[in-house]
C-alpha cells in the first residue's frame, strides 16, 4: 500500500500488569477508531520500568512470546482489523530473558518477533541484569500494510542496525523506547538529552529514506522522568508529529511510502555506499593491533 495510518500510543504505565494490557487494549482500540491501521506501543509497556534496579523478584513479570499477552492481542488485531507491534519481556527459558517485540498482522497472526540486540547499562537502567543480548538478528515484517522493521529503544543510537534494517527492505522503522530524565538534571541537559535522542533517529530516516517512528513512555517512575515526545519522521528527516513530553497521547500519522523512492533517487545514499571499503566495520576499534 502506499499510505499507510500508524497510530503511536504514548502511555504511562502502573506496577499491575494486567491493568496496563487492558488500558493498552482500550488505546488501541481508541486509536484504530481514529483510523489507524499498524499500532505501536511503547517499550515494555504491560510494566513500570523495572530495570530502575536489579531485583529478581522482576523476572517474574516475563512471559513467553508467543504466550498470554500476544494471544490477547492477536484476537484485538483480527477484531480491529489492525497490525498491532507489541514489546514484551520475554521468557525465552528458565534463565534466559529478552527484550523483545512481538508483530501480530491485522488478522490477528503471530508474524515473529524481534530480540533487542543492543543492552545498556547505565544508573537506573540497568538491563544487562535482564536481559540477553538478541540473536535473532535485524528484522522485517511483512504485515498487511507495510514491511515494518522493528528495532527497540538503546537501537536508536546504533546507525548499523538501522542500515541494515533498511536494507532488508522496511518500509519504515519503528522503535519502541522507555527513555527519561533524571529528575535532578537541570532543565539544559534535558533539552540537550532529548535533541540528541529524536536527532539520531532522524538521522537513520535520511540516511535510509524511510520514515521512522519512535514511541516512548509517559510518568515519573523511580526517579526518572520518562520524556515522551514520541515522534514520526519522514524519509528526509522532517517532524510529522512529536507529542508532549509529560502527558498521555494518541496519534494516527499518514505515511506516504511512495515517497521514499523519490527521496531515495534524488538523494541516492544507498547507491553510492562504497561496500567495499567497509570490511572494518566489524572491528571494535580501529588501532594499531587491529590493522
Amino acid at each position: 500500500m502506499a499510505k499507510v495510518q500508524v497510530g503511536l500510543v504514548q502511555m504511562s504505565c502502573t506496577g499491575n500488569k494486567q491493568e496496563n494490557l487492558d488500558k493498552a487494549i482500550v488505546k488501541i482500540r481508541e486509536i484504530a477508531a481514529m483510523g489507524a491501521q499498524v499500532v505501536c506501543l511503547q517499550e515494555l509497556f504491560t510494566s513500570l520500568y523495572f530495570c530502575d534496579e536489579e531485583n529478581y523478584e522482576n523476572f517474574k513479570l516475563a512471559e513467553a512470546i508467543p504466550g498470554p499477552s500476544t494471544d490477547v492481542l492477536s484476537k484485538v488485531a483480527a477484531e480491529l482489523n489492525v497490525v498491532i507491534v507489541a514489546s514484551l519481556f520475554e521468557k525465552r527459558a528458565e534463565g534466559l530473558y529478552h527484550n523483545t517485540t512481538a508483530v501480530l498482522d491485522a488478522d490477528g497472526a503471530y508474524l515473529g518477533k524481534y530480540r533487542k540486540m543492543h543492552i545498556p547499562d547505565d544508573p537506573g537502567f540497568y538491563e544487562k541484569f535482564y536481559f540477553t543480548p538478541g540473536d535473532l538478528g535485524y528484522k522485517v515484517f511483512k504485515t498487511k500494510f507495510a514491511k515494518i522493521g522493528v528495532l527497540i529503544c538503546w537501537d536508536q543510537w546504533y546507525p548499523e542496525a538501522a542500515r541494515l534494517t533498511a536494507l532488508m527492505g522496511a518500509d519504515f522503522l519503528v522503535y519502541p523506547t522507555a527513555i527519561g530524565w533524571a529528575t535532578t538534571q537541570d532543565e539544559a541537559t534535558n533539552v540537550e538529552q532529548y535533541n540528541a535522542w529524536q536527532m539520531i533517529q532522524r538521522s537513520h530516516a535520511i540516511a535510509n529514506g524511510v520514515p521512522v517512528v519512535s514511541i516512548n513512555r509517559v510518568g515519573e517512575e523511580a526517579g526518572v522522568a520518562f520524556w515522551g515526545g514520541s515522534f514520526v519522521s519522514n524519509p528526509f528527516g522532517t517532524l510529522l508529529y512529536q507529542a508532549d513530553h509529560s502527558k498521555e497521547e494518541l496519534k494516527v500519522v499518514e505515511l506516504d511510502l511512495s515517497k521514499s523512492d523519490s527521496y531515495r533517487t534524488h538523494w541516492p545514499f544507498l547507491r553510492d555506499r562504497r561496500i567495499d571499503s567497509y570490511s572494518q566495520i566489524t572491528k571494535r576499534y580501529i588501532d594499531d593491533e587491529s590493522i
